[in-house]
C-alpha cells in the first residue's frame, strides 16, 4: 500500500496517523484506495470491489466490573457504554470527513453489532454524517456481515464487539 500524502506540511504520514488512532479505537483496514470512489453499482448482486475500504472499530469503553453504564434514556444499564465510552463516542465524528481536519474518509455505510454498546459508539457519528446505522446483525454472524459490508458502497465503517472482530476480518478475506 502506498503512503498517503502528508496531512500537514510537517505532519505525520497516514500510517503514523492510523497507528496514533489505536488509543481511540482499534482500527483494522482492509484494502486501500480511499481517494477513489467507484461508480454506483448496477442492480443485482455484485462481486466485491478489490479496493473496498472497510474500517473496523471496537465499541467504546464498557463499565468496569461492578459498575454500570447508561442507556439512551440515562438509566443505569450494565450493557451500555460507561460515561468515558460515551465521551469517546461523542469525539468520533472529529475523525471523519467532512469535519475540518478529519483524518479518515466519510463512511457511506455504518454497521454496528446488535449490542447496545456498538450502536451507542457510532450513534454520534451517524447523526453528524446523517448516515443511517445498520444494526441488524449480531455477533456470531460475521460471515453475513462480511457479505453485507462487501456489497455496500465503500468506504464502510463497522463497529463490532472485540470477540467478533477476528472472525469478521477473516470473513472479509483479510489476515
Amino acid at each position: 500500500m502506498a503512503e498517503a500524502p502528508e496531512i500537514a506540511r510537517s505532519g505525520p504520514r497516514r500510517r503514523t496517523v492510523l497507528a496514533a488512532l489505536a488509543p481511540i479505537a482499534p482500527l483494522a483496514l482492509v484494502g486501500c484506495a480511499a481517494e477513489e470512489r467507484p461508480p454506483a453499482p448496477a442492480p443485482g448482486p455484485q462481486p466485491p470491489a478489490k479496493d473496498a475500504l472497510v474500517m473496523v472499530i471496537r465499541h467504546a469503553e464498557k463499565p468496569y466490573a461492578g459498575d454500570t453504564g447508561e442507556d439512551d434514556e440515562g438509566n443505569d444499564d450494565a450493557g451500555s457504554l460507561a460515561v468515558r465510552g460515551r465521551r469517546r463516542a461523542e469525539a468520533l465524528p472529529q475523525l471523519f470527513a467532512p469535519t475540518p481536519g478529519a483524518l479518515l474518509p466519510r463512511p457511506t455505510v455504518i454497521f454496528a453489532g446488535g449490542a447496545a454498546r456498538s450502536r451507542q459508539t457510532v450513534a454520534p457519528l451517524a447523526e453528524a454524517l446523517r448516515t443511517p446505522v445498520r444494526a441488524d446483525l449480531a455477533v456470531g454472524r460475521e460471515a453475513d456481515l462480511a457479505r453485507a459490508v462487501l456489497a455496500a458502497r465503500a468506504p464502510v465503517l463497522v463497529c463490532w464487539e472485540h470477540t467478533g472482530v477476528p472472525r469478521l476480518v477473516s470473513a472479509l478475506g483479510a489476515d
